[in-house]
C-alpha cells in the first residue's frame, strides 16, 4: 500500500501528478505519470499531450490513491527508478 511514508520506494507510474518548476513558469503541469528514468519523468496531461520533465530542479505533488497529495523535491529522486526502491533514505 502506497502512504506518504513509503511513497519513494514505490513505483510512480499511474499516479496522478502536479509538476512546478519555480525556475520555469511553463513547466507547471498536472497529468499522470507514464514512464520515468533517471533524470526524466513523463506525464500524459489531460490533453492527450506527453511532456518530458526534468527531475532537478523540479517539485512534484504526486496525488496517492486514498487522496492524499505528497511535495517531493525531484533532485531526490534523480535516481534510477529501480535503484530507489530499493534504496534507504534518512528522513527528512
Amino acid at each position: 500500500m502506497i502512504t506518504s511514508k513509503n511513497l519513494v520506494h514505490h513505483e510512480f507510474i499511474g499516479l496522478k501528478v502536479h509538476v512546478m518548476n519555480p525556475n520555469n513558469p511553463s513547466l507547471n503541469l498536472k497529468g499522470t505519470v507514464i514512464d520515468e528514468t533517471k533524470n526524466t519523468i513523463s506525464i500524459e496531461e489531460e490533453d492527450n499531450s506527453e511532456k518530458m520533465i526534468p527531475k532537478n530542479g523540479t517539485f512534484f505533488v504526486f496525488e496517492l490513491p486514498n487522496g492524499e497529495k505528497v511535495k517531493i523535491d525531484g533532485n531526490i529522486l534523480s535516481i534510477r527508478p529501480e535503484d530507489r526502491i530499493k534504496k534507504r533514505f534518512k528522513k527528512i
